[in-house]
């Protein structure tokens, strides 16, 4: 079955188009600016379904068919008939309507029970709800709704120029802040017939893996953390603190904002072999200091399952689709990363014990391939003139793959959709409930690593 990667709506000076974009190909349905009708794609692509609500609270577009008509990005008191993405709404407040309450997903039956977590949350993070169906301790049904900090940022970018966004598209996650501006990059190069020279993009790669490797340290700090085991998140916090100083040092932010541009940049390369040389050596204790802890693989192995089946049913991506034996890494396919050292790294249990073994060895590979990155200076980089168009992206951030749409019209944006990898993970995550207990949620999201922000765009 071939994989959905986005469903999404561009409003043009005739009507509507309603665009599906798959890993073969795309596909475009013009549609009447009143009235517009689509038929559902979640009866074999259960992911599409959040796509196709987002269609419609910003558009207006019924889906014919679908399983769920539940409003998504709009909450109870959001006006129903208004839809914020179409041009004709320029208004900067909105009144708000009666509370419509909002009906969860359950399953009923003697001695079934319901639990709410969130939105807010007693950890320091962003608002989502988790609402559960419980038989006694045991998980029967897991619901996810989010939203709750939803920013307009597609309707902020519109009519700015490719540079005036930038700023934002690399604030969208914090946690993916260099490889949204990898897509940004590609984007402007698409758009300017520019090519960039190969000692850019090593120092570009260099950034996403220094990226990549914070977020993977600090989950596998996390991880244990909620499996009771304290002294790994102090451990491996400490390495993702030292990592966020090096990405500094490299870049000159901590969370890599302005990092990837098209100027010139010296590196110390010395600095970096040094650094690498102490993480490699300290990864490789941790290693041998977490893998014989027996009490933590109990609680790691056979903990929230995501079977193959379910993970390309659900079109997952990134360490989700990957621990459960999906080679989807956008890396893979480019002949620049593999002459770099870049290794597909897969597990296939679909559990914990996977997502967090498929961590340790994605830095592991990270640091080789950081190696063979380092480059001493890149080059300033004169681009073409910008020309109008469509133009995708996509990069493989430490969440995984992401999306970027972007149609500029008289050189600004007329259109800009983003697809977190977050966005069709998060829908995979009830499918690794059933058979656990309540006290394992937090272990279980915590070993996907999902994006509030990038999510809630």
């Amino acid at each position: 079955m071939k994989r959905l990667i986005a469903r999404f709506v561009i409003e043009t000076q005739t009507g509507l188009e309603a665009i599906t974009i798959w890993e073969d190909g795309i596909e475009r349905e013009s549609l009447a600016s009143d009235d517009a009708t689509i038929t559902t794609l979640s009866r074999n692509h259960p992911a599409a379904i959040w796509f196709e609500r987002k269609m419609h609270d910003d558009y207006g577009i019924r889906i014919k068919d679908a399983f769920d008509n539940r409003p998504l990005i709009q909450h109870e008191r959001f006006p129903k008939s208004l839809h914020p993405m179409r041009r004709s709404f320029q208004s900067e407040t909105i009144d708000y309507a009666d509370f419509r309450p909002y009906k969860y997903e359950t399953i009923g039956g003697d001695s079934v029970f319901e639990v709410s977590v969130g939105p807010i949350h007693a950890g320091i993070i962003e608002p989502g709800h988790f609402h559960f169906s419980q038989a006694g301790e045991d998980i029967l049904h897991q619901e996810v709704r989010h939203f709750y900090k939803h920013r307009a940022i597609e309707k902020m970018l519109e009519g700015k120029t490719l540079q005036e966004a930038k700023a934002l598209i690399e604030r969208i996650s914090g946690n993916e802040s260099v490889a949204y501006q990898i897509a940004w990059r590609d984007i402007v190069l698409a758009a300017t017939g520019t090519e960039l020279p190969e000692a850019n993009r090593r120092y570009h790669a260099l950034l996403l893996e220094m990226e990549r490797t914070i977020h993977h340290l600090t989950d596998l700090g996390f991880i244990p953390n909620d499996a009771g085991f304290g002294a790994a998140l102090a451990y491996a916090s400490a390495r993702a603190e030292e990592a966020r100083r090096q990405l500094a040092a490299l870049c000159g932010h901590r969370f890599g904002f302005g990092a990837i541009g098209f100027d010139t940049h010296h590196i110390d390369t010395d600095a970096m072999h040094r650094y690498l040389d102490d993480l490699e050596e300290k990864i490789a204790f941790f290693e041998s200091w977490i893998t014989d802890i027996p009490s933590l693989w109990d609680r790691f192995d056979t903990t929230g399952i995501l079977s193959r089946n379910d993970a390309i049913a659900y079109d997952t991506v990134g360490v989700v689709a990957r621990a459960s034996g999906l080679a989807r890494d956008v890396r893979a396919g480019d002949p620049f990363y593999k002459k770099h050292g870049f290794t597909l790294c897969l597990q296939h249990a679909g559990d914990v014990a996977a997502r967090f073994k498929l961590r340790l060895e994605e830095v592991k590979n990270a640091a080789v391939m950081m190696r063979n990155f380092l480059t001493q200076s890149s080059e300033a980089v004169n681009l073409g003139k910008m020309r109008d168009g469509e133009y995708h992206a996509y990069a493989e951030s430490s969440l995984g793959e992401l999306y970027l749409f972007i149609r500029l019209e008289n050189g600004s944006i007329s259109r800009f959709f983003a697809r977190d990898p977050s966005f069709v993970n998060w829908q995979a995550l009830h499918r690794m409930m059933p058979n656990n207990i309540i006290a394992d949620f937090p272990l279980i999201n915590k070993s996907c690593d999902l994006s509030y922000a990038g999510n809630d765009l």
